[in-house]
């Protein structure tokens, strides 16, 4: 695992298309796998793809807080404005802007992700920030692993704050 130093980042608001999920998401790889895929054959079938598209997971809620079997989720894509989202399983959601701790990170696999969720939620608790629960965190996917020379995932974590 490869990681910058996180830093806090005004973050703008977000427009996505996600298909949410509740209950046990923590190492499941497949239900992942699963929920992007058809996400991802909801945006191909609408010709939704550029060079801003960009995938990521919002976590509504806070694992160390909430009952595993509570845990919500939404994977999401981001939409340009005025997207028609007409699919009973496809919602769409602005996701808040604000300020967001940001890790970037370069993951050899899934098994990481934990790691790099404890060292960004170890940042914020030794700084003068405060997590804002009101706010969903979340992983903006940078690159398809299955297309990197090596299968690692690159991800910027954001962390919802305040200053305390």
């Amino acid at each position: 695992m490869e990681n910058k130093t996180p830093e806090v980042q005004q973050l703008s608001e977000r427009l996505v298309a996600c298909i949410s999920h509740q209950g046990n998401y923590i190492g499941n790889v497949e239900l992942f796998q699963r929920l992007f895929t058809q996400i991802g054959n909801w945006a191909g079938a609408k010709g939704l793809f550029s060079a801003e598209t960009v995938f990521l997971s919002s976590y509504v809620n806070d694992p160390c807080d909430t009952p595993l079997d509570k845990l919500k989720l939404d994977v999401c894509i981001s939409i340009p404005e005025g997207t028609d989202v007409d699919d009973a399983e496809i919602k769409e959601k602005r996701l808040p802007g604000g300020s967001y701790v940001v890790m970037h990170a370069e993951l050899t696999g899934p098994a990481e992700y934990e790691t790099a969720w404890n060292l960004i939620v170890d940042w914020v608790e030794q700084s003068d920030y405060e997590r804002d629960a009101s706010r969903p965190c979340y992983e903006l996917y940078l690159n398809n692993p299955e297309e990197h020379s090596e299968k690692h995932h690159i991800v910027e974590i954001c962390v919802s704050v305040n200053q305390s």
